[in-house]
């Protein structure tokens, strides 16, 4: 491998990112080198997962939308007395209107739902709402009208769509997924969900997205990758010589 992809990959990416991807060989060493390619497969693995959770996402808070504003009978269903959110959800609803507010743009009902994040959507699967409000259990019919009866369980449901929350936040913040066991698992309950809501959606999320076969490939399309035995221009000579200097800097050299 050349000494100075690694160091210019490094200056930019920083070590202590770089540190989350490393795995010791036999003789207990780093191999820089599988560790920029868990790098480049992690990025490859959240890239291919935006396709299903942008459709998840976007699919899951129109059909909420849309049910309970025919439940409620107004669009803006979020300020009808009878829906009584938790104190967190109007928290929520009230930054929403702010953002919009600060952005100079009217709180259409549309508007509003499109701001909010999608733990907002999925706190409504809360207890609280099948308590309080008019939403749940009859909600999970309306939002999922081709899942199967047998899954008609709130806290099956919230507890799915949590997960769903969690590898959305990480894909999106940029963060580590490559060491995840159940990845396959996860992906298949997004496509699940999708499903549950339209089998169309799922079918076009099927023809643009490309995770089973980035998962399948994993780390060899980046180790064979001709970037390694590619030589540096002029301009990366300069930079591997700059973080040499800064590195020498740090160490006090």
């Amino acid at each position: 491998m050349q000494p100075w992809l690694h160091q210019q990959v490094e200056l930019h990416i920083s070590a202590e990112r770089l540190q989350a991807y490393v795995v010791p060989c036999a003789d207990g060493q780093a191999d820089p080198k599988v560790t920029l390619a868990r790098y480049l497969l992690n990025m490859a693995l959240c890239e291919s997962l935006y396709p299903a959770l942008q459709n998840c996402e976007i699919a899951l808070r129109n059909a909420i939308h849309q049910h309970l504003a025919r439940l409620m009978g107004r669009e803006d269903w979020y300020d009808a007395s009878a829906f009584a959110m938790t104190p967190w959800g109007q928290e929520e609803i009230r930054k929403a209107k702010a953002k919009l507010h600060k952005l100079g743009k009217a709180c259409t009902p549309g508007r509003v739902v499109a701001e909010l994040q999608f733990g907002f959507w999925t706190s409504l699967f809360e207890a609280h709402y099948e308590q309080h409000t008019p939403f749940l259990p009859g909600g999970i019919k309306a939002v999922f009208p081709h899942m199967p009866k047998s899954l008609h369980k709130r806290k099956d449901r919230k507890n799915d769509l949590e997960h769903i929350r969690v590898l959305r936040n990480r894909v999106f913040h940029h963060e580590r997924i490559v060491h995840w066991r159940d990845l396959d698992a996860q992906h298949e309950l997004i496509l699940n969900v999708i499903g549950w809501i339209s089998p169309p959606l799922r079918q076009v999320t099927h023809a643009v997205e490309r995770f089973q076969s980035v998962r399948a490939a994993g780390l060899t399309p980046f180790l064979t990758h001709d970037m390694w035995v590619s030589e540096p221009s002029h301009d990366q000579r300069r930079g591997a010589g700059c973080a040499d200097s800064a590195e020498a800097g740090r160490a006090g050299v």
